[in-house]
C-alpha cells in the first residue's frame, strides 16, 4: 500500500507542534504537511461570527491541500468548523473537522453532555454539531453550553493562570451537572491536567487526541 498523506490545516503556529506530536504517536507511517493561516481565526474573532469571505477561503485551503496531495485533511480549529463542512462538500478527498469524532464519542458517553469555551465564536458551532450529530446517532440528548467568561483575553494578554482558573472552575461545576465534558477549544486541554480525579468526575474531552484516533483506525 502506498504511504497515505495528511493535510492539517491550522488557524494558529501554535497548533504545529501539538499535532506533530499526536501525529507521531497515532500517525507514525503517515506524511503530514502543514497549512497555516491565523487570519481565519482573527477575522472570525474580530467579526463576532464565521463570514462568508472567511468560508470561501477555507474551501480554498482544502483545495489547495487536495492539490498538494493529501489524502485526507483535518482543518483543526472549531471555530470555523461550519467552512469546513461546506469545504468537505466540495473537495475530492475526505475533509474533516477536528470537532466532529469528539462529539460523536461525546454522543455515544452520555445522554447530557457539557460543552466549555472561551470564545463564543467556537461555542456556539460546537454546540450546534454536538445536537447534529446527536440526531444522527438518532439519540436524545440534554445539552449546557458554558461560556468562560475573560478566559480568552486573559490568555491572550499573557495572564495564563487566570484563564486556568477561570476553566477550571467551570469543569469543576459543570462535572456535578452532565456525563461527559466537551472542550470547544484545543488550547484549554492543558488545565485538565491540572485537576484531581476527583474533581474530573466525569470525562473531559479534547478534540485534537480524538480525532487523531479516529484517524489512526481510517487511515
Amino acid at each position: 500500500m502506498a504511504q497515505k498523506t495528511l493535510g492539517l490545516i491550522h488557524t494558529s503556529a501554535t497548533l504545529v507542534p501539538v499535532f506533530a506530536e499526536l501525529c507521531k504517536k497515532y500517525l507514525p507511517n503517515v506524511k503530514v504537511f502543514n497549512i497555516v493561516d491565523d487570519s481565519l481565526i482573527k477575522n472570525t474573532i474580530a467579526r463576532g461570527a464565521l463570514t462568508p469571505d472567511t468560508s470561501r477561503r477555507v474551501v480554498n485551503y482544502a483545495g489547495s491541500a487536495q492539490e498538494a496531495g493529501a489524502d485526507y485533511i483535518l482543518f483543526t480549529c472549531s471555530s470555523i468548523g461550519p467552512a469546513v463542512e461546506a469545504a468537505a462538500a466540495l473537495t475530492q478527498v475526505p475533509v474533516l473537522r477536528v470537532d466532529q469524532p469528539m462529539a460523536d464519542k461525546a454522543v455515544q458517553l452520555g445522554k447530557r453532555i457539557g460543552v466549555v469555551a472561551t470564545l463564543s465564536t467556537t461555542l456556539n458551532p460546537t454546540s450546534d454539531l454536538v445536537r447534529r450529530r446527536a440526531a444522527i446517532a438518532g439519540k436524545e440528548i440534554e445539552l449546557k453550553s458554558v461560556l468562560c467568561e475573560g478566559a480568552f483575553e486573559a490568555l491572550m494578554s499573557g495572564d495564563a493562570a487566570t484563564h486556568d482558573k477561570k476553566v477550571g472552575d467551570a469543569l469543576k461545576q459543570l462535572a456535578n451537572e452532565v456525563d461527559v465534558i466537551l472542550l470547544a477549544q484545543a488550547s484549554m486541554a492543558r488545565v485538565v491536567d491540572t485537576l484531581t480525579e476527583a474533581e474530573k468526575k466525569v470525562p473531559i474531552l479534547a478534540s485534537p487526541p480524538v480525532a487523531m484516533e479516529y484517524l489512526a483506525s481510517i487511515l
